[in-house]
């Protein structure tokens, strides 16, 4: 960048980038001539013509090569202004660019800064109103709830008490929705302010908190989960609060769409060099051309649990959405329906 600021510090060429290469190119191309004329004027006079000719083909040689390398730091500012966009579209990184050039170059780093923060400020500004509305919304369905608690409390006539108990199932139901709503939120955002980098993960404590958050819905059901570690630990990009957050999700997953009496098995392992962990259950399964559906916001795939369970249809898009965030890959598979379903996430 300094080759740039020097440049638009010069009269003619602060407000012109193309002015400021044809200038670059203009003195590239004049080195030999300059050079010739001096060779010229001061060798000795016995300087045969081949002298001449090697001499002019050398300062030809040296002038291009100056002026490729000159003109390689004078796009320094596209290639900047390229690489904050990048950085932002990949990793949400607010970036620095200088605003204070008049030129093309120093205009498009302004616009995409500017661009780039009235981008920060809508998704702020949405993200503040959605977490509002949930909030509002889900205040109104607690009133509503704790009305037909009452109304039950009061022990009413049959008929009213069904009408009281539908209207208790269906704001359980939308409080449900909401809170996931809400967990979508916070967990987009937050995955959006974290810049990955690479931190040792013990997999013997990772089991651990795992099993430990979904210990109650395993006996809820009387269903077993067996652990097979064969990696202690391993450096990963993605760190163990947001894996453990996933493996539960998952294993909840498993844990709602297999049978009371039966096992999920979860295994930590390597294969060609990637740090492997499959979740498997014998539950209901799914056909394979669902295999992507699954994984969609609000899928239309979702379904009722063993225990008639309901689900939003957000679970395992949180999931992918983490762990993509973060370099690894998660995938779905089943050999069809009630046979059972593998989920399986590399890094």
């Amino acid at each position: 960048m300094q080759l740039y600021k020097r440049l638009s510090r010069v009269g003619f060429l602060q407000n012109s980038y193309a002015f400021k290469f044809l200038f670059i190119a203009f003195l590239g191309i004049h080195i030999p001539l300059i050079g010739i004329l001096f060779f010229v004027l001061y060798a000795p006079q016995s300087a045969s013509s081949m002298t001449i000719l090697l001499f002019a083909l050398v300062m030809t040689l040296v002038a291009t090569g100056i002026t490729l390398v000159v003109l390689k730091r004078l796009i320094r500012p596209i290639e900047l202004a390229s690489s904050a966009l990048n950085n932002y579209r990949k990793n949400r990184t607010m970036p620095l660019l200088p605003i204070e050039y008049k030129d093309e170059a120093g205009l498009l780093m302004r616009y995409i800064l500017e661009t780039i923060q009235d981008n920060e400020k809508y998704i702020n500004e949405k993200q503040d109103l959605m977490y509002l509305l949930s909030h509002d919304l889900r205040t109104f369905t607690g009133n509503s709830q704790s009305l037909s608690e009452l109304i039950l409390a009061e022990k009413p006539t049959e008929t009213v008490a069904q009408y009281a108990e539908l209207i208790y199932q269906s704001t359980t139901q939308q409080l449900h929705f909401i809170e996931s709503f809400l967990k979508l939120l916070k967990v987009q955002d937050e995955i959006a302010k974290r810049l990955p980098e690479l931190q040792n993960i013990s997999f013997v404590d990772i089991n651990s908190s795992v099993e430990q958050q979904v210990k109650q819905q395993l006996t809820l059901k009387n269903i077993k989960l067996n652990s097979t570690i064969d990696v202690k630990d391993k450096a990963l990009l993605i760190n163990s609060e947001l894996l453990v957050r996933v493996l539960v999700n998952l294993i909840d997953n498993a844990i709602k769409f297999s049978y009371p009496d039966s096992e999920i098995m979860i295994k930590y392992y390597i294969k060609d060099e990637r740090m492997m962990i499959t979740i498997t259950d014998n539950g209901l399964g799914f056909n394979m051309n669902q295999s992507d559906a699954i994984f969609q916001k609000f899928t239309d795939q979702k379904k009722l649990g063993t225990a008639n369970e309901s689900s939003t249809g957000i679970g395992l898009y949180l999931c992918k959405t983490i762990v993509e965030k973060y370099k690894g890959r998660l995938i779905a598979s089943s050999e069809g329906v009630n046979k059972g379903a593998t989920f399986t996430l590399s890094f």
